[in-house]
């Protein structure tokens, strides 16, 4: 018999924390962090309510808080991919208004129909995502100061093509876009909520459940291995920005129909709360990590919060401030539970965490 069998499991036993059980039931709670997210959406609303108790629980004032959440859950899709690559887009709000400046202006001034001018708009945050993605991949640049740098380029665009002047006078038909309504039952449902909706389904399971997905979680983890591996890191990147872009596009559609104006300061600040819901909703900053469902929990957590600060009229430039305080939170946080889970791990394998050592 051979004495040393065994000697591994007893020395793993033996070394294993008194605190291992509670590790594991840690663990096993903070490993569905989306469940955690909904109880903290749920709390949300009920502060809200409690805030605001004769408004804010009406279904109508619910709708409502989606129907104002549509474009920036459009682009919260398309921001968790470019995330998860370790990227950054920070002129969403800008190409918005660069692409509502320009379906304002080829319809009203160049005699366009609005569907062709809303298709132009589409076309043209698309063509803004891809120029972004070409500057990172092609030549190397870092995505913070590329973004930065088209933030202020497309607003400037924006502003020289409007010449500072709105345009407004749309079509009903264009108008019911962002502000029809299905009535169903006792309640109005948005109109482009089910845009949303299907989105968000069609980018969770992209981004779930397809090579490509695999291959934007491979970047963001480790974009030297993943090349090496074969997977074809530039036009992954590329793909992901120029899906932005489209995503910003269509936004800016809705946009300007729910607010019957085109003009060029549009969409300000609108990379704030994109950036604060995916962050919110566990997509790392770093890379590698998220979900597009965590995204839009964190989506609506930032809607609930905009909305009952709203109705309990707090000035915007307070609502920026805490947002800003809620994006600072909520990175801590996620570095906060990304230790608490690799210590968790390692006690449950019985390794010697790094304050042991």
């Amino acid at each position: 018999m051979n004495p040393l069998r065994g000697l591994g499991r007893r020395r793993t036993e033996s070394t294993r924390s008194p605190g291992a059980p509670a590790a594991a039931a840690l663990l096993r709670i903070l490993s569905h962090r989306d469940a955690v997210l909904a109880v903290i959406l749920a709390l949300a609303i009920l502060v809200a309510c409690l805030a605001s108790p004769v408004h804010f629980p009406r279904a109508s004032n619910l709708l409502e808080i989606l129907r104002l959440a549509t474009e920036a859950g459009i682009i919260a899709v398309g921001m968790t991919v470019v995330i998860i690559t370790a990227g950054i887009d920070l002129s969403v709000g800008s190409t918005l208004a660069l692409c509502a400046v320009v379906l304002g202006k080829s319809w009203h001034h160049g005699g366009l129909p609005i569907g062709v001018a809303a298709l132009l708009a589409v076309i043209v945050g698309t063509a803004c995502g891809a120029f972004n993605g070409l500057l990172i991949t092609r030549f190397g640049l870092p995505p913070l100061i590329i973004t930065l740098a088209t933030m202020a380029l497309y607003r400037g665009l924006a502003l020289g093509l409007s010449r500072a002047e709105p345009v407004h006078g749309y079509p009903d038909s264009f108008l019911r876009v962002g502000q029809g309504v299905w009535e169903v039952g006792p309640v109005g449902v948005p109109v482009q909520l089910p845009v949303l909706l299907f989105i968000v389904v069609a980018g969770g399971i992209v981004v779930s459940r397809t090579y490509w997905g695999r291959w934007l979680y491979a970047i963001g983890r480790n974009e030297l291995a993943a090349g090496l591996a074969g997977v074809p890191v530039r036009t992954v990147k590329l793909a992901a920005y120029t899906a932005l872009g489209l995503l910003s596009g269509l936004a800016s559609v809705i946009y300007v129909s729910r607010v019957s104006t085109a003009k060029a300061d549009a969409g300000t600040m609108l990379e704030l709360d994109v950036i604060t819901a995916c962050v919110l909703g566990g997509v790392s900053i770093f890379g590698g990590e998220g979900s597009v469902w965590g995204a839009m929990l964190g989506l609506l957590i930032v809607a609930v919060a905009r909305r009952g600060m709203d109705l309990a009229q707090v000035p915007s430039a307070h609502q920026s401030i805490m947002l800003g305080l809620l994006l600072i939170l909520a990175v801590a946080a996620h570095s906060a539970w990304s230790r608490a889970m690799q210590r968790a791990v390692l006690e449950r394998a019985g390794a010697p965490t790094s304050q042991e050592e």
